[in-house]
């Protein structure tokens, strides 16, 4: 049986840049929506010029040939459909309108208030379609005490307080390799817009979606009682371990590290009994949680004693075999190409649209699996403006005299 796409049939307007916005359509392609990225006729989203790059020739770390694609952009932009808008032309008002009526879905990421600068914001589209849905990604929200600054992942990072959470007491902030507020806040972003399709189905009213790249950040960082734990005596930044659930963190091996996370009393119990230490466990000093963690400092230099005579492999077994959760920490380039993500298709290797696979990347799928719903890409990322005869012919109509004239204008 085939199985339909949960959201088939939706259309989304993909005004986005970079990344936060371009991961929000992202995933409501994968998701099964229609979307019809819109791009400056020069150059296009600037993810299609971050490097590396892959070509007929392979992956490379400056663009060799004119076809070479940035794997940012091959990420991305699977399953959109690119055409080419110059939003500043007065043209591009007949033609915004005109795809904002057959719209669902409107996003964007531009800095605050640069939409309704334009003319294209929520207040215009709802007058063109009072049932659309436009959900917009800032740095700080689009409300009238959100701020002008720009934002960017590495300033979010550092406003949100993130960077004061990682780390050792003693070590500079650290940024989140991955780039948390730019992948957070799109998820935040997809939420509300599936809940606006649903009150829509309710109501038939669309309405307006306001994330804040730091607001999102921030309640993150919020989860934990960073500075409560700093009141009551309990760093907040406290390296490779977690004071407040003791045995557990990261803890080094002869080749490598391992990360063994046994707070409770029988995995606790578990781990002194694999370290050939059974009497910890009535050790007065370990034989509460409350216990281990007052004492956390002195039980982890024990356990890395222990862990620092063995290889990481052979101790990763080891302690699984005994219920002990533990595993190896493992580079990006193993993660992501171990057969228990590549099998659900939650990474995936990434091709060029022309050359196919060149070589070996491997980029982001959809970690969702669903029984009745296939979810997934169909389609690599397009070439810029690669759908403009599809859209502005098939779509929206236009002749190819209309579309001749609009290229000639550098409207699109």
């Amino acid at each position: 049986m085939i199985k339909s796409r949960p959201l088939e049939g939706i259309t989304v307007l993909d005004f986005t840049i970079a990344l936060a916005g371009p991961y929000a359509t992202f995933l409501l392609a994968g998701l099964g929506a229609r979307v019809i990225k819109v791009e400056h006729p020069e150059g296009g989203d600037v993810c299609r010029n971050n490097a590396p790059y892959l070509g007929k020739d392979g992956v490379s770390i400056a663009r060799n040939n004119a076809d070479d694609f940035s794997i940012s952009a091959l990420n991305r932009l699977r399953d959109k459909e690119s055409i080419t808008l110059n939003l500043k032309r007065p043209e591009a008002k007949d033609i915004v309108t005109k795809l904002m009526e057959k719209a669902d879905i409107v996003v964007e990421n531009f800095s605050k208030g640069v939409m309704d600068k334009l003319g294209f914001g929520f207040e215009f589209a709802r007058k063109v379609n009072p049932g659309i849905i436009y959900c917009a990604i800032t740095g700080f929200g689009s409300s009238e005490h959100s701020g002008e600054r720009k934002a960017m992942d590495a300033i979010v990072q550092a406003l949100s307080g993130v960077m004061m959470t990682s780390g050792a007491e003693s070590d500079p902030p650290v940024r989140i390799g991955v780039p948390f507020a730019d992948m957070n806040a799109p998820l935040f972003g997809v939420i509300g817009i599936l809940a606006a399709l649903q009150h829509r189905n309710n109501t038939g009213q669309g309405q307006f979606i306001d994330i804040s790249m730091l607001g999102v950040l921030t309640s993150m960082v919020a989860c934990e009682p960073f500075d409560i734990l700093e009141r009551c005596g309990v760093s907040q930044r406290t390296g490779s371990t977690v004071p407040r659930l003791a045995p557990f963190g990261l803890f080094p091996t002869k080749d490598g590290f391992v990360s063994i996370a046994a707070p409770t009393a029988t995995f606790a119990r578990n781990l002194f009994q694999v370290m050939g230490m059974p009497e910890l466990a009535d050790d007065e000093r370990y034989n509460t949680s409350d216990n281990r963690v007052k004492n956390e400092k002195e039980l982890n230099q024990v356990i890395t004693e222990f862990t620092m005579k063995h290889e990481t492999a052979h101790l990763v077994e080891l302690l699984n075999d005994n219920n002990v959760p533990t595993a190896e920490v493992r580079s990006p380039k193993e993660a992501i190409r171990d057969q228990a993500v590549t099998a659900r298709k939650e990474t995936i290797v990434v091709e060029h649209p022309l050359y196919g696979t060149t070589d070996d990347v491997v980029g982001m799928g959809i970690p969702i699996t669903m029984s009745a719903s296939q979810v997934g890409f169909e389609k690599n990322a397009p070439y810029l403006g690669q759908h403009n005869s599809d859209i502005y012919g098939d779509f929206l109509g236009f002749t190819p005299e209309e579309m001749e004239e609009l290229s000639k204008n550098k409207v699109i």
